[in-house]
């Protein structure tokens, strides 16, 4: 899952217009935000196996402290309960804490039985939509699509900033997700790690987003 994790992000706008984009987007992304930090501190690890399944070359083994049913409750909880602690929301901390669990979810439907419950766990889940490349791009292009209707009809640009750096972002996302699913595989795994750091570049840019944007009074 790739652009549906941003979907989850946008959507997310509408039950909490008052919450940053910015934060809005962290939640849904934040499993992917922390695990290539995880793979350059060698915590975990992956390979590049072209042909692992129909849509990703990517041969997730190891991945328990990021992606584990166990630890994506923790994160959730700790993700919204560190909002609460600073915003005292508790509608915008459940939004987000359910956004950043919306991940493991979303996960376990797309990849293959390769998501451990817990840390230490050799019990591995998923329903492997992966396998399907139509199968897969219906339903996150679909997904995007929701998102971005939702948050166009959450929110309103407050100048010329507010649509193009929104349509900007829409735009990308739809043009990396077909590259990244009919492009080459990347050329290492050294090269993945850091490429995979880029997520967090989509934090500012939602802030800068929201920024020129203003919500619309429901």
């Amino acid at each position: 899952m790739f652009i549906g994790h941003f979907a989850v992000g946008l959507g997310s706008k509408r039950p909490a217009p008052e919450a940053s984009l910015a934060t809005l987007l962290a939640a849904p992304l934040f499993l992917d935000l922390l695990w290539p930090i995880f793979l350059i501190t060698g915590l975990e690890s992956v390979r590049i196996v072209p042909g692992d399944t129909a849509f990703t070359p990517l041969d997730l083994h190891d991945y328990p402290y990021s992606h584990s049913l166990l630890m994506a409750v923790v994160w959730s909880l700790l993700f919204g309960g560190v909002h609460y602690a600073f915003k005292r929301n508790r509608r915008v901390a459940l939004v987000l804490a359910a956004g950043v669990f919306s991940h493991w979810v979303l996960d376990f439907v797309t990849h293959r039985p390769d998501m451990p419950l817990y840390p230490g766990s050799t019990t591995y889940i998923g329903l492997g939509l992966w396998n399907s490349i139509p199968g897969t791009m219906i339903v996150e292009v679909a997904m995007l699509a929701a998102g971005t209707w939702l948050y166009a009809t959450t929110t309103r640009a407050r100048n010329r900033t507010g649509s193009i750096t929104f349509w900007a972002l829409v735009v990308f996302l739809f043009v990396m997700y077909f590259a990244t699913a009919f492009g080459p595989p990347p050329p290492s795994v050294e090269a993945l790690k850091w490429m995979g750091l880029i997520a967090w570049l989509f934090i500012p840019w939602g802030w800068w987003i929201d920024r020129n944007r203003t919500a619309v009074a429901r």
